[in-house]
């Protein structure tokens, strides 16, 4: 079966989706373009303070009205494994959308992405009824509880890449427990979230508890700052993440969960004897998604003798990706979001080289192609610690090749001074893997692979400049409660 399409075809829901109803209005236009050929398509109006008054008004009387919070925890699994079923009845329309409107392949949608999405709210659905609390030992004629509460109203504010996913992620936990969301996704990838968020209403969830305004920062700050809202997750960059920071610090404050930048290392050890093995997870980490991940792996470090013949293979592999439309079957090399982020690794990529970096492969734009902004895989060596393509992330397919003649020297290498959010190394000592695995200052350490699994139990999560706090898993779950402590007297 084919499932490439035309892209004119599909029709993009340019409105808010407030209290269970499409919502037109708001403040400036914004425009918006198409990442695989650059056209302007469409238009919407961002959410401006009113807008997201309405939002987070909306949100907050259906926390308190609709009985959500209060429902016996098995209901609202009931409505989420409905919201799951209807995410995978609505594959394909929903893959189109998304490949319409921002980088992710048509195929990688329905493969993956969706898959994985209605995975992740049948998870956080099976774990509603298996929130606790806990009962504390005290003296005589006392009793103490400790009671799990949903904070009410969360702002969920998601990047550009993997919209649909990350729309699920920061919705489905925190509707698992009771809360109330008022999601912002990215203005350059706004159109899955309204679609998800309208399979929820359809899935019985009650209006109002599921709202998704569209809008630029201005309107993330607005979210943000609002008193109705409680609790705050964001997925970004390191300085949007200090603004968010700021803003709700400045307003609540209100606690926060930050997933921010990484320069994922990729470390390989000595005695490694399967070098395919590593070129094709390291071959991965900078192809997927052109490079537009978090845990990108960005930082190659390699013995000095395998260096030539792990870059021979990591290049062939490179050259195999096929840089095309994402409506399109063949694409496995996808555009990058925007012709201005791709301008920023161009002027990154410049810097870098003018202090001193050699360009191994790559470094331009895929010549072949005369739309959109699809970026060649890009390789370089000789980055000195002080230039941005070491201190800043390019969040495109590009990485730097560092090689070591003393094992200390790499593993020491391994360790960014900014940035921790995840670490791959590739051993056959699983001894020292363990021993890497808790020196390495990453939220994640993968041992002899790279990147996410489709396992929804893991938490993850960075540290130091990558942000803190976590998302998926029980730890996830957890960042959208609150406890409250209740002590008893009987006596």
């Amino acid at each position: 079966m084919s499932y490439g399409f035309n892209p004119d075809d599909i029709e993009l829901p340019n409105y808010h989706f407030i209290g269970g109803q499409k919502v037109v209005g708001g403040g400036a236009e914004i425009a918006f373009h198409r990442p695989s050929d650059g056209r302007q398509v469409a238009t919407f109006l961002s959410a401006d303070a009113a807008t997201v008054d309405r939002a987070a008004s909306d949100a907050q009387k259906a926390f308190e009205s609709s009985g959500w919070a209060q429902a016996a925890p098995s209901e609202r699994a009931a409505v989420l494994k409905v919201w799951a079923d209807l995410i995978d009845r609505d594959r394909i329309r929903l893959a189109q959308l998304e490949a319409t409107s921002t980088t992710r392949p048509v195929l990688d949608m329905i493969n993956r992405d969706l898959v994985r999405g209605a995975g992740a709210v049948r998870y956080f659905a099976e774990w509603a009824d298996k929130v606790e609390g806990q009962y504390l030992a005290g003296r005589a004629g006392t009793t103490t509880l400790v009671r799990p509460e949903p904070y009410g109203v969360v702002g969920s504010i998601a990047p550009f890449n993997f919209p649909a996913i990350n729309a699920i992620w920061k919705s489905a936990p925190a509707l698992a427990v009771g809360n109330a969301v008022v999601l912002k996704p990215s203005e350059l990838t706004p159109y899955s979230a309204v679609a998800i968020a309208e399979l929820a209403l359809e899935a019985g969830l009650p209006a109002g508890l599921f709202n998704v305004v569209l809008g630029a920062g201005e309107t993330g700050s607005l979210l943000v700052r609002h008193p109705y809202v409680r609790k705050i997750t964001f997925t970004g960059s390191s300085a949007t993440g200090g603004r968010v920071m700021s803003d709700a610090a400045l307003s609540g404050p209100k606690p926060v969960t930050l997933e921010l930048g990484g320069k994922t290392p990729q470390l390989v050890l000595r005695d490694v004897d399967d070098l395919d093995m590593v070129a094709g997870h390291v071959a991965a980490g900078l192809t997927a998604n052109a490079g537009q991940i978090c845990t990108a792996g960005t930082r190659l470090i390699v013995p000095q003798e395998f260096e030539a013949p792990l870059l021979d293979r990591v290049i062939a592999l490179a050259a195999e990706k096929v840089a095309a439309a994402t409506w399109d079957e063949a694409c496995t090399l996808p555009p990058i979001i925007s012709e201005r982020q791709a301008a920023r690794i161009d002027a990154m990529l410049a810097e870098t080289v003018s202090d001193g970096a050699e360009i191994v492969i790559g470094g331009s734009r895929v010549a072949s192609r005369n739309e959109g902004a699809f970026y060649q895989p890009t390789i370089l060596r000789n980055v000195p610690d002080s230039s941005v393509g070491f201190t800043g992330e390019f969040f495109g397919p590009v990485m730097s090749v560092y090689s070591y003649d003393d094992e200390a020297k790499g593993i020491a290498m391994a360790n960014h001074p900014t940035y921790a959010l995840a670490a791959s190394v590739y051993t056959n000592d699983l001894r020292k893997a363990n021993s890497l695995s808790q020196t390495l200052n990453a939220g994640t350490v993968w041992i002899n692979t790279h990147g996410r699994q489709p396992d929804f139990s893991t938490p993850q999560g960075g540290f130091t400049g990558s942000g803190f706090g976590k998302e998926m898993g029980r730890a996830g779950l957890e960042s959208f409660l609150r406890f409250k402590t209740i002590w008893q007297n009987h006596g």
